[in-house]
C-alpha cells in the first residue's frame, strides 16, 4: 500500500519545527529516521495531513558528554550511538540494548528519539530510558519542559507529549565508579522481532562486594516499559548471592501485569520476565 496524500515541510531549526507543530497541531507528524512512521503510513495506520521532517536539524544531532550526564539529541541515529566509544564507556546499558534493536539497516536510519516517542512497549531504548531514569527534553513554541522518562509512557504507543511538542534531547545519568555492571536480555520469535519480554539491570558494587546502587526493569510484558525501583531496593546493602538474585527475579515477575496475545499468554511472559531478570542480575554482578 501507499501512504495517503500529505503535505511535506523540512524546517531548518527546532524553532521552525515547533512553529509548524503549533500551526498544524494534531494533523502533523514529525519524521526523522522514519523506521516506524513510514510503515504505519503505508498501512494507513497513520494518516498525517502534514509531515514535518526534522532529520537534518543540526541541534538534534548533538551529543554532549559531561561528568555526570550524557545528553543525546533526539535526531541522533542509533548507529551513531552504537559506534561511539565514549558512549560505550559511559552508557554501557544503552549499548547492550542497541544490539537487540531491529537490524543494522534499521539502526542506520532509526533515531534515538524516534524510538522513545513511538513508544512501542516492546522497544529496547524506552526501557533503558526508564531504568536509567533519563530525563526527556520537550520543546514547543512556548519553551522547554523536562519530563522524567518514567512519566512519559502512558499506554502502547501513547505518551505524555502534546501535539505541539518536539522531543529534542534525552539526558542519561552516568554511573561513575570502578565496579558498575550492566546487562540487557530479551526473547523474541526471531532476532530483530518485537520482544515477547525483555529485562535489563545496572548495578554498582562497593569495595566489599555489596550492592551500593541498583536499577532494573522489564519490557515487552506490559503496556509500557517498567522500571522497578522498589524491587531493585531489595539488593541494596547485600552481597549478590544466588538466593538473593532468585528472590529479586521472582519479585520483578510478581510486580508486573503482563498481557497475553497471539504470540504468548500472560503467564508465559511473566515467567520470561523472571528468567530474564535473573540472567541480567547475574551478568551485571559478575
Amino acid at each position: 500500500m501507499k501512504a495517503a496524500p500529505f503535505q511535506y515541510v523540512r524546517p531548518a531549526s527546532i524553532g521552525e519545527a515547533c512553529a509548524a507543530l503549533a500551526q498544524h497541531g494534531a494533523e502533523a507528524k514529525l519524521i526523522a529516521g522514519g523506521q516506524s512512521l513510514v510503515p504505519m503510513m503505508a498501512m494507513r495506520l497513520a494518516r498525517p495531513a502534514w509531515l514535518i521532517d526534522i532529520g537534518r536539524i543540526p541541534d538534534l544531532q548533538r551529543i554532549e558528554i559531561g561528568q555526570d550526564v550524557v545528553s543525546i539529541g533526539a535526531g541522533v541515529k542509533q548507529r551513531t550511538v552504537e559506534r561511539s566509544a565514549a558512549l560505550r564507556q559511559r552508557l554501557p546499558l544503552l549499548m547492550q540494548a542497541l544490539a537487540w534493536v531491529g537490524h543494522p539497516q534499521t539502526r542506520n536510519r532509526g533515531t534515538l528519539g524516534g524510538s522513545i516517542v513511538h513508544a512501542d512497549p516492546a522497544a529496547e531504548i524506552p526501557l533503558v530510558a526508564c531504568v536509567l531514569d533519563a530525563v526527556l527534553e520537550l520543546r514547543d513554541a512556548a519553551g522547554t519542559t523536562d519530563m522524567p522518562a518514567r512519566e512519559f509512557f502512558l499506554a502502547p504507543m501513547v505518551t505524555a507529549i502534546t501535539p505541539e511538542q518536539c522531543l529534542v534531547a534525552v539526558r542519561f545519568p552516568i554511573w561513575n565508579g570502578p565496579r558498575v555492571g550492566s546487562a540487557f536480555e530479551e526473547v523474541s520469535i526471531r532476532h530483530g522481532d518485537f520482544a515477547l519480554a525483555s529485562a535489563c539491570a545496572q548495578i554498582a558494587l562497593d569495595d566489599a562486594g555489596r550492592v551500593q546502587r541498583a536499577t532494573l526493569g522489564v519490557g515487552g510484558a506490559a503496556p509500557v516499559p517498567q522500571a522497578l525501583p522498589e524491587v531493585a531496593e531489595l539488593l541494596l546493602g547485600h552481597a549478590p548471592d544466588q538466593a538473593l538474585l532468585g528472590k529479586v527475579a521472582r519479585a520483578a515477575a510478581e510486580a508486573i501485569e503482563p498481557e497475553g496475545d497471539l504470540h504468548a499468554p500472560a503467564e508465559y511472559r511473566r515467567e520470561l520476565a523472571r528468567v530474564l531478570t535473573r540472567r541480567v542480575l547475574e551478568a551485571a554482578t559478575r
